[in-house]
């Protein structure tokens, strides 16, 4: 890594984390494994070495859930390989090695118990072919399972050093005050960091401001709302692309497809070509200047993907444009 694309990426205000990170998300799902693998090597080579991938992402369990939800049972996705994105990852570093250049992210989908946990982790470092991760998340917060006993679960496998820290994610204000109010025996709190969503439609400011108060560190997903907010997609859901994340999860149609939101979605693109800024630029950059986000992921299909990024990091938004953005951002969540 050059030494410039170190100064890019290294995150503001004395963090430890990357401020760019690879969302593996679409592996095996919208791309296949040659160009997992490509962006993989890109962002190595340009210092983006957080990789944030879960066991319920692939394109088996994206087909599974589009049949369970819509009652849809057709092919959208480029494999059918269940965890698909661990398993790519696994496969890259196998092929290249370096494995302790990425800090690595994987999460659990339910059943936080002790026993369930340890086992999901060693299925997922089976599937990564690595023996620890750096970080350890639950993907969505577990109504069975009480909060100390997900504590002591989390505490339990990074004692066992399969993982080294804990962390939580799409959590509640509630639930994440809940949480963080527990600690097992006599080790400090397993958490130590949040993933949540974080753009110019979706960002939940209070649990960011929990987080960051507690000393925990953030992840944003989904700065470009799934691709709602390059301009791809129009408000006629019969209109969406094949092969795109809306064709393959439809449940983002439901989220994103607001008049509110699309008016939003003019207005970007609108300063866009005022600023001569890409509105891709402009949208992440929005987020980089939260100050509550550490990282940014970012849920690439191609390099190009990436490239928009590192120039957005780096990009300064002019005082007035970053004041338009925030007003229309509170307009919308108010």
């Amino acid at each position: 890594m050059t030494n410039q694309a170190s100064d890019q990426l290294t995150q503001a205000q004395g963090g430890t984390l990357p401020r760019l990170g690879l969302g593996c998300g679409t592996f095996g799902r919208e791309i296949g494994e040659a160009e997992a693998f490509a962006l993989m090597d890109y962002a190595v080579e340009h210092g983006i070495t957080l990789f944030d991938t879960a066991e319920a992402y692939g394109g088996g369990q994206a087909r599974a859930q589009r049949r369970a939800r819509y009652g849809i049972d057709d092919h959208r996705e480029v494999s059918a390989e269940m965890h698909s994105s661990e398993k790519i990852v696994g496969r890259w570093f196998k092929s290249r090695g370096g494995r302790d250049r990425v800090t690595l992210v994987t999460k659990v989908s339910s059943n936080f118990n002790r026993a369930a946990v340890r086992a999901a982790l060693t299925a997922s470092l089976a599937r990564l072919q690595t023996d620890r991760v750096e970080f350890y998340l639950y993907h969505s917060p577990d109504p069975k399972t009480p909060a100390a006993e997900a504590a002591t679960a989390m505490a339990d496998v990074i004692q066992a050093g399969l993982a080294r820290r804990g962390g939580l994610s799409n959590t509640s204000v509630p639930q994440l005050r809940e949480a963080l109010q527990v600690t097992p025996g006599s080790m400090d709190p397993p958490y130590r960091v949040v993933e949540l969503c974080g753009n110019l439609l979706r960002f939940d400011h209070d649990a960011y401001s929990v987080a960051r108060e507690a000393g925990l560190d953030t992840l944003a997903y989904s700065p470009l709302a799934a691709g709602f907010l390059t301009g791809k997609y129009t408000a006629d859901a019969a209109s969406i692309p094949r092969g795109t994340r809306f064709d393959i999860m439809p449940q983002h149609a439901e989220l994103y497809f607001g008049a509110g939101n699309f008016a939003l979605l003019d207005r970007l693109h609108a300063l866009a070509r005022e600023a001569c800024v890409p509105a891709v630029q402009l949208a992440v950059a929005w987020v980089c200047h939260q100050p509550m986000v550490s990282t940014v992921l970012i849920g690439a299909r191609h390099t190009g993907h990436l490239a928009n990024a590192l120039t957005a990091v780096k990009l300064k938004l002019q005082p007035a444009w970053l004041e338009q953005m925030n007003r229309w951002h509170a307009e919308l969540i108010s």
